[in-house]
C-alpha cells in the first residue's frame, strides 16, 4: 500500500469535505463526492421552479484501514468533520425526450479537524468545492422516477499540500448520474443514486486519483401520514488505481459500503426533512467512520 494513503494523510483531505470531499481512497484518502449523502427522493425532479436544499453532516473517525480491512491507525489519530452545504435546484420549463430540464449548484461549508498523532493537529474552515451540472428527469408514473445527470467539481476549497488538513480537492471531477426513486405514501419508498466519477491531476501533487463507482441508497416503508421509516446507506468501490505523475500506485484502490437507520417526514406542502446515521463498514484504504446527514427541501 503506499505510503502517502496511511497514517494521517489517508484521511487529511479525508474529510476534507465530506461535502465535496470525503473519505476514501484516492489521493489523501478522500473523495471528491461526498457519499452517503443522498436519502428518500433522492432522483424525483419537483415541477418546475426554484427550489432550495440543504444538506448537513457530522462525520468522526478514529481508525484508517489498510488493503486488507487491518488497521493501520497512527496512535492519537482522530478527524472530525462537520458540513452545512446549501444547494440551489432550477428545474425548467424545457423539455427534452420527455424529461424535464433541471441545473442545480452546491457550495458546501466545513469545519474540519484532524489530529494525526499527539500534539499535532489542524482545524480548517471555509468553503469546500463546488459542485454545479444539468439533470433530465423522467415521471413514469406518479409513484416512478428517474434521472440522468452530469455533475461537475470544480477546486474551489482551500487547499495547500504542506497542509494536514485541506477542505478542498485541488483538482477539476466529472461524474455521469442515473437514479431512480419509488415513493408511495403508504407503502415502498426506494432510491438508488449511482454515479461513476472521473478524477482530474492534482497539478501540485501530479497525483491522479482513480475512477470511482459510488451507489447512494435509501429503503423504507411509508406509514401513511408523511413518515417513512427504513434504511439508507452507500456502497463506494475504486474501480482504477491511482497514478503518481503517470505510474499507477498499485493496492490503491479504496472501498466500502454503509448501512443506518433512515427516516423522511414529508409535510404535504412541499417541503420535506430526511434524516440517517450511517455507519461504514468492509473498509479498504479509507478512513473508518460513522456519519450523521440531515437533508432539507423547500420550495421559494
Amino acid at each position: 500500500m503506499n505510503p502517502k494513503k496511511t497514517g494521517a494523510a489517508a484521511a487529511l483531505a479525508a474529510a476534507c469535505a465530506l461535502l465535496a470531499a470525503q473519505v476514501q481512497a484516492s489521493e489523501g484518502g478522500g473523495s471528491i463526492y461526498p457519499v452517503g449523502v443522498e436519502n428518500y427522493g433522492c432522483c424525483a425532479l419537483p415541477p418546475p421552479g426554484v427550489y432550495g436544499m440543504v444538506f448537513g453532516q457530522a462525520y468522526s473517525a478514529d481508525k484508517v484501514r489498510g488493503s486488507h480491512g487491518n488497521t493501520v491507525t497512527p496512535p492519537g489519530f482522530k478527524l472530525r468533520a462537520n458540513v452545512i452545504a446549501p444547494r440551489v435546484v432550477w428545474v425548467t420549463q424545457e423539455r427534452i425526450a420527455g424529461a424535464s430540464l433541471a441545473l442545480h449548484a452546491i457550495v458546501p461549508l466545513v469545519n474540519l479537524e484532524v489530529a494525526p498523532a499527539p500534539g499535532l493537529s489542524q482545524t480548517k474552515t471555509g468553503l469546500g468545492d463546488i459542485t454545479f451540472g444539468p439533470a433530465l428527469g423522467w415521471h413514469p408514473s406518479d409513484k416512478m422516477h428517474t434521472l440522468l445527470a452530469l455533475d461537475v467539481y470544480a477546486p474551489t476549497g482551500d487547499y495547500d499540500k504542506n497542509n494536514i488538513a485541506n477542505i478542498g480537492r485541488n483538482y477539476w471531477a466529472v461524474q455521469p448520474v442515473a437514479g431512480f426513486s419509488y415513493m408511495d405514501k403508504s407503502g415502498l419508498n426506494a432510491d438508488l443514486k449511482t454515479m461513476y466519477t472521473f478524477n482530474f491531476r492534482n497539478r501540485d501533487t501530479g497525483y491522479r486519483s482513480g475512477q470511482e463507482f459510488i451507489a447512494d441508497y435509501a429503503l423504507g416503508w411509508g406509514l401513511g401520514n408523511g413518515w417513512v421509516l427504513g434504511v439508507g446507506g452507500y456502497l463506494y468501490q475504486q474501480v482504477r488505481n491511482d497514478r503518481q505523475r503517470g505510474v499507477s500506485v498499485p493496492e490503491s484502490k479504496g472501498r466500502a459500503f454503509a448501512i443506518g437507520p433512515s427516516i423522511k417526514y414529508d409535510s404535504g406542502k412541499g417541503w420535506f426533512v430526511a434524516a440517517k446515521y450511517q455507519m461504514e463498514t468492509a473498509v479498504r484504504n479509507r478512513a473508518d467512520g460513522k456519519a450523521f446527514w440531515v437533508k432539507a427541501v423547500f420550495p421559494f
